[in-house]
């Protein structure tokens, strides 16, 4: 799986310039990559939501562009981190053409590799961690991944030079089901939220994920 991150390259700036929508489906499967040093911490991308820029009241471009969102305005492919509930950073991607607001939350990966590292930046002892505590909810992956508004916020996912990016192993495309978003009171009903059907590592309630899914 190492030998393979350094291989794989980050997916292309045409793989975002799309509708969130149609970014989310893809992105389950991918692997988001962090690289720190020669050390790599991999996780398979299970689970997203789309936010559709000043059409989506959920969308904190809803309200127009401001310094703080102005990452979702493009150009496509760059992360955009912010802090919430004053102790996590969640971690989306910007999408559709520039100056178009829109992007993906990421919200659970399953690990793959840098497990050790993962559980000791969520404070966790590795041995006795429960794998889908490491980075099932997106203030868990962004802990476990480092990922923080200062060092990351308008970072380039689609450049070789970044130690963040996300990349296609070749994998078979999975069974993907959409239910509602959770974790938001705004346009909560709409069905944006993209997950790997039966994954174990996707994030909220299982009885959610099962009775509530549609399937793709």
């Amino acid at each position: 799986m190492l030998s393979s991150a350094q291989k794989l390259g980050p997916l292309p700036r045409r793989f975002y310039d799309r509708d969130p929508r149609r970014v989310s489906r893809d992105l389950l499967g991918k692997l988001l990559v962090r690289k720190n040093g020669q050390r790599f911490l991999i996780g398979r991308i299970v689970e997203v939501e789309a936010y559709l820029g000043d059409n989506d009241p959920a969308a904190h471009s809803f309200a127009g562009r401001t310094p703080r969102n102005a990452v979702l305005w493009g150009p496509p492919g760059h992360s955009y981190v912010y802090f919430i509930y004053g102790n996590h950073y969640l971690f989306n991607v910007s999408c559709l053409p520039d100056q178009v607001a829109g992007g993906v939350l990421f919200r659970a990966l399953e690990p793959l590799a840098g497990i050790e590292e993962m559980a000791r930046a969520r404070g966790l002892a590795a041995r006795a961690a429960d794998l889908r505590c490491l980075t099932s909810g997106p203030g868990r992956l962004a802990e476990a991944f480092g990922i923080t508004r200062e060092r990351d916020n308008g970072k380039d996912l689609t450049s070789r030079q970044s130690d963040l990016w996300i990349a296609d192993d070749g994998s078979q495309p999975p069974r993907v089901r959409i239910t509602p978003r959770i974790g938001i009171t705004k346009a909560a009903a709409r069905p944006l939220r993209y997950i790997i059907s039966g994954n174990p590592y996707v994030s909220g309630r299982k009885t959610l994920n099962r009775s509530r899914a549609r399937p793709k």
